[in-house]
């Protein structure tokens, strides 16, 4: 029979799905049947991903859609497998990442009335109130089918909300009789369900802060993830350049501008100091950036012009954001950059001015440049340090490398050192829940076969990321990566975090607070047992460089994933 399961599996592909990445149960018999006739006819339908935990299926549709920009598949089981996408939820949701999750649902029959009938006893407590709300607050959408009469509208009307912006994650749930009915084929309209097109700046505002950045003594612009997007640098470059403009950016999710350019001066994480460059500029253009500054730390001048640009301006889902802006715009990036870029370039511009932004801008860049060069120097005192490890990467990267970013207390370590200039190079999860890495690199090299991927990860979020599946799903699926580990021997951010309000605490003063993984695991084993993967442990700067490359040409050369077990100081 033509099914409602076959019925979703085409609309799947007719919005260009290519895998689905799977956590089958006793709710899916009507799929399992429907991908199997589609094979045994020859139909097309999307590859199948076998993902052992849920997390990692969706944490890789999220590195899928990172690199190749489509949206893919997330199939679960019931509401437990929808409890078990638990931080990949929030993740996707927190990072814009636009994906399809499905989940069936408990038979509503239980004497055999239907085809999909209850038949095994799992179907009786698995059936709960409210399965969508486990997941709605994240969601930009949700539905439950029931009649496959109209599931490939559902599921075209699904993508087109997860494809506008603020794009994201959303959910459909089917019952399994209701995956099972008959029904009759019908056209692919998915051209009749386009996203949203996204909005520009109205021409008043592009006039506005076009003057304001014209205006200003020191500009900067502020950004997190302009970069998702790559189309969306290099107008961002070319605005900057035009008008002698800073760029900043604030927990960078992306690769937003060139780091060896000289408007580039620097990230922003945690690190509890005021940002100069932040206090010194007299207008602010913050783009795309869910936390541009941390007030209690680091904010602009009392009077600076401060202007927003986002395509969620009013962060609907953080109940509490301000940044007192005096423009405030709902706007696709790249459109608005366009805008203001076309506006300055029809005006009549002191270059003499601008060259004397750019000398101070420039001045900054050279200063950081320096600072981080003296980081990376080899330690003498045989303890690896995370800024000359990842100096160290940096000198074997090649054109072709992506990395994923969760080195969490290494987050800025991370970008500040591998000075990277191309967009798409880098990415991190846009959340704040742990264990995305391995997934995410999985997807990455299922969209980019020719890839290098490269994840960088602390080992608590190694943990997190459920590694026996990922290495598993790693080799299954030739998908080879080299994961490196950060290994402190704990959760330093929690002790930073606990610090950073008591400094002078009972915590301060103990000799341990419960953040120590020792003894520590043996990740290589890990890896090893659950996908024979490569790897050893690095214990000293003398080490690093062969380390790097023989771990490089094991994910290269002999296509088996690789992790190198880096010890740094202890936390």
């Amino acid at each position: 029979m033509y099914t409602t399961s076959s019925a979703m599996l085409d609309a799947l592909v007719e919005h260009g799905v290519s895998h689905l990445f799977v956590n089958l149960g006793s709710d899916h018999p009507a799929l399992v049947e429907a991908i199997a006739r589609a094979r045994a006819e020859g139909r097309t339908v999307p590859e199948v991903i076998t993902c052992p935990n849920e997390m990692v299926g969706m944490s890789a549709a999220h590195g899928h859609w990172q690199v190749s920009g489509k949206a893919q598949a997330v199939i679960v089981h019931v509401e437990c497998g929808t409890q078990a996408l638990a931080g990949a939820v929030h993740n996707a949701a927190k990072g814009r990442a636009p994906m399809l999750i499905f989940a069936g649902a408990s038979p509503f029959t239980q004497h055999g009335e239907m085809t999909g009938s209850r038949n095994e006893f799992i179907q009786w407590i698995q059936d709960v109130h409210d399965q969508r709300g486990l997941v709605r607050g994240y969601m930009r959408y949700d539905n439950e089918i029931r009649t496959g009469r109209n599931v490939k509208e559902l599921v075209h009307r699904a993508f087109q909300f997860a494809l506008s912006q603020p794009q994201g994650p959303v959910y459909l749930m089917g019952a399994r009789e209701v995956m099972e009915e008959e029904v009759a084929p019908t056209p692919d309209e998915a051209l009749a369900w386009r996203p949203i097109d996204p909005p520009g700046l109205n021409p008043d505002m592009v006039a506005t802060i076009g003057q304001a950045l014209l205006d200003a003594r020191r500009p900067l612009i502020v950004t997190s993830f302009v970069g998702r997007n790559p189309a969306a640098v290099a107008p961002l470059v070319a605005l900057c350049e035009q008008l002698g403009i800073g760029l900043l950016e604030s927990v960078p999710n992306a690769m937003n501008f060139p780091h060896d350019h000289d408007l580039y001066v620097g990230n922003q994480w945690n690190q509890p100091r005021l940002q100069q460059e932040l206090d010194s500029a007299d207008v602010i253009l913050v783009i795309d950036s869910d936390v541009p500054w941390i007030p209690t730390v680091s904010r602009p001048a009392e009077n600076a012009r401060i202007f927003h640009i986002d395509a969620d301006p009013l962060k609907e889902q953080m109940p509490l954001w301000r940044i007192r802006a005096q423009g405030v715009c709902r706007a696709d990036a790249r459109i608005a950059l366009e805008q203001l870029l076309a506006w300055a370039q029809s005006r009549t511009i002191s270059t003499e001015e601008i060259a004397g932004r750019c000398v101070f801008w420039k001045a900054r860049h050279d200063q950081r440049q320096r600072q981080l060069l003296a980081a990376e120097a080899k330690p003498e005192n045989g303890v690896i340090m995370p800024e000359y490890f990842v100096s160290r990467v940096r000198a074997a990267q090649t054109p072709e490398m992506i990395f994923v970013n969760e080195g969490i207390s290494n987050y800025h370590v991370v970008f500040d050192h591998l000075d990277l200039v191309e967009p798409g190079t880098i990415f991190t999860s846009g959340g704040g829940s742990l264990g995305w890495n391995g997934g995410a690199a999985i997807g990455v090299k299922l969209a980019r076969p020719d890839a290098t991927v490269v994840a960088l990860t602390g080992d608590g979020s190694f943990m997190f990321t459920v590694p026996s599946s990922v290495h598993w799903m790693a080799r299954r699926y030739e998908t080879p990566f080299l994961q490196i580990v950060f290994n402190n021997r704990g959760w330093k951010s929690p002790k930073l975090s606990t610090l950073a309000v008591h400094p002078e605490g009972w915590a301060a003063q103990a000799h341990q607070i419960d953040t120590s993984f020792e003894p520590s695991p043996d990740y290589v084993g890990i890896a090893a047992a659950a996908g024979g993967a490569w790897g050893r442990q690095v214990r000293h700067p003398d080490e690093v460089d062969e380390a790097i490359a023989e771990a490089l040409a094991m994910v290269r050369e002999h296509r088996r994933a690789a992790v190198l077990d880096v010890w740094l100081d202890h936390h």
